[in-house]
């Protein structure tokens, strides 16, 4: 039976999905939550929109000097450097995160972004938060 379509293990920007990576993500995005949310800014910025926005970008909100100027799109290249050390990639940065090691963790974690963008908490405005219109 060919009804489970089992994706690419490298998926990339070609928009396909390793099975599981999405929930694996999930979880790993967990991490972020002390200081991140998908749909609205906190300590760091929302996450909704992230691959394909210029890093520092969204108004309002109060990023490093460092961020600001580092003239960095979220590719998924892009994310995958930083995830895995931001402070080198960014020096100067206010995120004070050693980083995501695991080759697959990063991948699960930015296949989890790439799709949460399209889902129904980066499609709402909820009031009296900073969101992307």
């Amino acid at each position: 039976m060919l009804s489970l379509v089992i994706h690419l293990a490298d998926a990339g920007d070609n928009g396909l999905l390793v099975e599981g990576a999405y929930e694996r993500g999930a979880r790993i995005y967990e991490r972020c939550a002390a200081c991140h949310a998908l749909g609205m800014d906190r300590t760091g910025p929302r996450h909704c929109g992230l691959v394909g926005r210029r890093a520092g970008s969204i108004m309002g909100f109060p990023y490093s000097p460092a961020m600001r100027k580092s003239k960095i799109v979220w590719t998924e290249a892009n994310l995958n450097r930083f995830l895995k050390s931001p402070l080198t990639i960014v020096p100067g940065t206010s995120m004070g995160y050693d980083g995501i090691k695991d080759d697959g963790e990063r991948r699960d974690l930015i296949a989890y972004l790439r799709e949460a963008a399209r889902g129904s908490e980066c499609q709402i405005h909820v009031p009296g938060t900073r969101q992307l219109h």
